[in-house]
């Protein structure tokens, strides 16, 4: 990265009375997916000059990303390259004062707790009712205010959901929420579920939506300005953009229930130095038990369990994956024979661990073949109670996003 960052945005952005040079360049923002929105928010993120960046999407660049994706090449979909990874770059050669951080993966098994827990501000930039409960209950958990955005064909909305305040969850109509309980019995969820829902979107829509939603991004990370009543946020507020018949409009939109799953905030998390995602399961038992005090330990498997046995139900048949449960549908994919058996219809049992404690059958495999992300939180029971500690020694990995 080139340091010099003196320079960008200060003949311009210190004309605006609001705006702090300083506080934009340390800020650190998560932007979940990299489609048509996130193109349009990274974009604006980068031009105002946000020092760090971090991109997260699983799929692939296609043909049709590239009528409404301002970062993308046709090149791009010829060799199939990750959104994410060309997102980070193409911004970077916007500005090249930014740090960016690229994970071509999913929002909740592939990206840690510890690095929502660093971030100022999250942009949902996603396509689906499953990824943006995901996002809301992991934003919660990290206790961070969360920017959605929706577009489809000329319309869209921009929402802010902060706990205490606002939630996405609650907001569901009925007919979500039956969804909801119908494809969703974890926190985690396939690339199968993430897709489900997805609708037609133009670079209008995503234009306009996505500025609302750098907007408001803008205003959380001048935290002491918003705190004097300089902005008013979107927090239980709906912005709601017609384009056919042109219209702008401001809803209140804020709903919030008592009893909701999503209302969890993990807090007073234990950051432990010598405790990383490569290390094995024996370890960081052993660790754990020692930093906590504690001679019982069982780390809940909250996004993703463990599967190491798949059974055919019509003949017995076992096969071995070794995978987290949301690296399943892509093993049964991989294999002529596997494919053949209807996994979704029943055809095959899975063995799975919810917990991992000293029974644990695979003591020498490490926490990230488990399925658990670098730099994640780790929810703990012990006879004390529930505990929560960091893998605070993948923390190196992302050093150069907090220098």
């Amino acid at each position: 990265m080139n340091t010099n960052n003196t320079t960008w945005g200060k003949d311009v952005f210190s004309l605006l009375s609001w705006f702090k040079i300083d506080t934009v360049k340390n800020a650190k923002v998560l932007v979940v997916g990299a489609g048509a929105l996130g193109n349009e928010a990274l974009k604006n993120l980068a031009l105002f000059g946000v020092g760090n960046i971090v991109v997260v999407d699983f799929d692939k660049i296609e043909y049709s990303n590239l009528t409404r994706s301002v970062l993308f090449r046709e090149k791009d979909a010829e060799q199939g390259n990750y959104k994410a990874a060309v997102a980070a770059e193409r911004i970077r050669e916007i500005n090249p004062y930014i740090n960016t951080y690229a994970i071509c993966g999913n929002l909740a098994t592939d990206v840690g707790l510890g690095l929502y827990r660093r971030m100022d501000v999250v942009l949902g930039c996603l396509d689906s009712l499953m990824a943006r409960i995901l996002l809301n209950r992991l934003s919660f958990r990290a206790g961070k205010t969360w920017i959605d955005g929706g577009i489809g064909d000329l319309e869209g909305q921009v929402n802010g959901f902060r706990l205490n305040e606002n939630c996405y969850e609650c907001s569901l109509t009925d007919e979500e929420q039956s969804d909801l309980e119908a494809r969703m019995s974890c926190a985690g969820v396939s690339h199968e579920n993430e897709s489900f829902g997805r609708v037609a979107t133009t670079p209008v829509s995503a234009s306009i939506i996505a500025a609302v939603q750098v907007q408001e991004a803008m205003k959380v990370i001048h935290e002491s300005e918003l705190k004097n009543g300089e902005f008013t946020p979107l927090i239980g507020k709906m912005f709601h953009y017609e384009g056919l018949h042109p219209a702008t409009s401001i809803l209140d939109f804020a709903s919030y229930n008592d009893n909701c799953p999503s209302h969890e905030h993990w807090e007073n998390i234990v950051e432990i130095s010598c405790l990383g995602a490569d290390t094995t399961v024996k370890e960081a038992l052993q660790i754990i038990k020692s930093e906590l005090n504690v001679d019982s330990v069982e780390i809940n498997m909250r996004n993703d369990k463990f599967v190491d046995i798949l059974e055919a139900r019509s003949d017995n048949q076992k096969y071995y994956p070794m995978l987290p449960e949301s690296k399943i549908p892509e093993y049964i994919a991989a294999s002529e024979e596997l494919s053949t058996r209807s996994f979704m219809e029943g055809a095959l049992y899975q063995r799975v661990f919810e917990n991992i404690d000293d029974e644990f059958p695979y003591p020498d495999l490490t926490l990230k073949q488990l399925g658990i992300p670098y730099w994640d939180v780790l929810q703990i029971s012990t006879e004390k109670g529930y505990a929560y500690v960091e893998l605070f020694a993948d923390a190196e990995r992302f050093k150069h996003l907090f220098s």
